[in-house]
């Protein structure tokens, strides 16, 4: 599934991926009271808001990881909450790519391994998916690492890795969840840096759950989320 969108006409085009009125509770607690959302191609947009706030919730709706009870979330002509389990997961593998705040690489592989495992995840062949795998470890630096496992390596190595794998397979989307809440100011910011600038060249939407200033600031657009319903939309501060 592929999309073609130029972010110099985001401000004309249709988003690339949008959530409208998403309703979801686990038991009797409601996660997200009508939240609302929308990504252009090659923007970063930030959800910000504070702990429990219903960000992370949106996020995984927004990837069709979790279902709403009620809303839609689109992604180019497709109805991702009409879609069935196997072609959302499918949509992960080749469509989306995601950055989560510890990482979470496959201990086992080398972290070459690691950034080829989507390509290799969607049948393309080894040669190919290491070729790949390595301009990606050359453009976020971690080429010098790439026969070592992840404990084996610093907390921003790993996340470069993470965000190296998130973008091997050309995503359409990325979604990154806290990728700087276990590094230090340095390192989050490194992380950042490269995935917005290489976000961008690349066209990939990116959707940012944050809830540091610093790092929403990296952003084109933020969007709060208070109680499970988005509340405005701003350029963040810079």
């Amino acid at each position: 599934m592929t999309l073609d969108a130029s972010p110099d006409h985001r401000e004309d085009a249709e988003p690339v991926l949008a959530g409208s009125d998403l309703h979801l509770s686990f038991g009797p607690t409601p996660a997200l009271r009508g939240a609302s959302l929308s990504v252009g191609a090659g923007e970063t947009v930030a959800v910000t808001g504070s702990s429990g706030s219903g960000k992370s919730t949106l996020l995984h709706c927004l990837a069709g990881i979790l279902m709403p009870e009620s809303g839609q979330v689109r992604y180019g002509d497709h109805d991702i909450t009409a879609l069935p389990d196997k072609q959302r997961s499918a949509l992960r593998r080749t469509d989306f790519g995601f950055v989560f705040q510890f990482g979470q690489l496959v201990p086992e592989l080398t972290v070459d391994e690691n950034v080829a495992l989507p390509l290799r995840l969607a049948g393309v062949g080894h040669k190919e998916a290491r070729r790949r795998a390595a301009h990606w470890m050359e453009r976020l630096e971690v080429t010098g690492i790439a026969d070592h496992r992840p404990g084996e390596i610093s907390g921003g190595q790993g996340q470069r890795t993470a965000v190296a794998r998130a973008l091997v397979a050309d995503p359409v989307v990325v979604f990154a969840d806290e990728p700087t809440g276990a590094l230090d100011s340095l390192a989050g910011e490194q992380v950042m840096t490269l995935l917005s600038d290489v976000a961008e060249e690349s066209t990939t939407a990116v959707v940012l759950v944050t809830h540091e200033p610093r790092v929403a600031a990296y952003a084109d657009r933020e969007v709060v989320i208070r109680d499970g319903s988005t509340q405005r939309e701003q350029e963040p501060v810079r």
